[in-house]
């Protein structure tokens, strides 16, 4: 029987999605571009959603898939846009998998001391937006 202590790592709450939510929305709003945002937590499932009024439908589902496939690979999905392209390491992963990845940047994996603890995903700017919108929402949880 191991008599080491392990430190656990705070989850992601509900709260924390709050913050990362209203986050990501104020700095949309300020650039004038109406978003959809979803969080995820350390399973990979959906903790939080909220789509603006003016979001195009499709942002919804986008938001979701960026921060899943950012959550998956532990990696913002703005480093990932090149691997998937004829000749990248993952040319052929969005459609070897049954799952809902999608390789266009807005998606953010979030870590707690280190440690994947959820991602945010927000879709309806360019992708360069909704990268940053998710970025900021992701440093000011820390």
């Amino acid at each position: 029987m191991s008599t080491a202590s392990t430190i656990g790592v705070a989850p992601l709450t509900t709260q924390d999605a709050e913050t990362l939510l209203d986050t990501a929305r104020r700095a949309a709003e300020a650039a004038g571009i109406s978003v959809a945002v979803s969080v995820l937590d350390a399973g990979g499932h959906l903790l939080a959603f909220r789509r603006d009024d003016r979001a195009v439908l499709i942002a919804g589902e986008t938001s979701t898939r960026k921060a899943y496939t950012a959550f998956q690979l532990n990696t913002p999905t703005a480093d990932l846009v090149d691997a998937v392209q004829p000749g990248g390491l993952f040319h052929t992963l969005p459609t070897a998998l049954d799952r809902p990845l999608l390789f266009i940047a807005g998606g953010v994996p979030v870590h707690r001391d280190g440690r994947l603890i959820g991602a945010i995903g927000v879709g309806g700017g360019a992708p360069a937006q909704d990268h940053e919108f998710a970025s900021a929402a992701r440093e000011a949880l820390v």
